[in-house]
């Protein structure tokens, strides 16, 4: 089960939706004008790829429980 790929790809979106939100944690840390610029842009990215790991997630889910595995 630890080598299926559709697993591995589900587990790095949701890490990419981790590091998505960090860099949207420090842009409003940071505040000012990269704030303004920056905190919206963060918020579409990360809601963007939590709907792609989602869709991952349940696609595997799905393949799993049709396979039996």
């Amino acid at each position: 089960m630890t080598n299926d790929p559709l697993l591995i790809i589900a587990v790095l979106a949701c890490l990419a939706v981790l590091v998505i939100l960090l860099m949207g944690i420090n842009s409003f840390r940071r505040g000012g004008d990269y704030a303004r610029q920056n905190s919206n842009k963060f918020m579409r990215w990360r809601l963007i790829a939590q709907f792609l790991a989602v869709l991952l997630i349940l696609a595997f889910v799905f393949i799993r429980r049709q396979t039996g595995g």
